[in-house]
């Protein structure tokens, strides 16, 4: 990442450049895009698609970046599917905090039929806020195997 690009105290930035500790380390880049498990309350097999470079809306997006994204939200969906076998998984954008925008991400959720059950029930926005407001962050041990499972579906299965 070029120091323009580059925004240290952004959790994105900070990951990619190596200022804060990514478990289980890149799954999946492109041009354009990085894949990686996320970090914090989400359940395991959660990954975050996001650009390389430090934008926080998608109308900054180059042509070139936003032709790629559509096949990297399909392929990290697909591997979701393939590896968790979720009820659903769940493809939304995330990029506001407070106060003010945030480094652009797309987070890719598989929602198991253990975890709706888990939070009562719940779905959609009200499934992730839950999850959201607890301490929780899935066991490293986990995230370091499921990135690895993630990293070889990439290499023999995205074709």
């Amino acid at each position: 990442m070029d120091a323009q690009n580059d925004v240290t105290g952004c959790l994105g930035c900070d990951l990619l450049a190596g200022r804060r500790e990514l478990p289980g380390g890149v799954i999946h880049q492109t041009d354009h895009w990085v894949v990686n498990h996320v970090v914090g309350p989400l359940n395991l097999g959660t990954l975050v698609v996001a650009p390389r470079r430090h934008m926080v809306a998608v109308a900054e997006l180059s042509v070139e970046a936003a032709e790629e994204l559509g096949r990297v939200l399909r392929d990290a969906s697909r591997m979701v599917e393939a590896l968790c076998e979720p009820e659903q998984v769940y493809v939304c954008q995330w990029s506001h905090g407070e106060p003010a925008r945030k480094h652009l991400h797309f987070v890719v959720q598989p929602v198991t039929t253990d975890v709706v059950r888990a939070f009562g029930g719940r779905r959609s926005e009200q499934l992730q806020a839950a999850m959201m407001v607890r301490d929780y962050e899935a066991p490293r041990e986990q995230v370091e195997a499921f990135c690895e499972r993630g990293r070889r579906w990439f290499r023999d299965d995205a074709g």
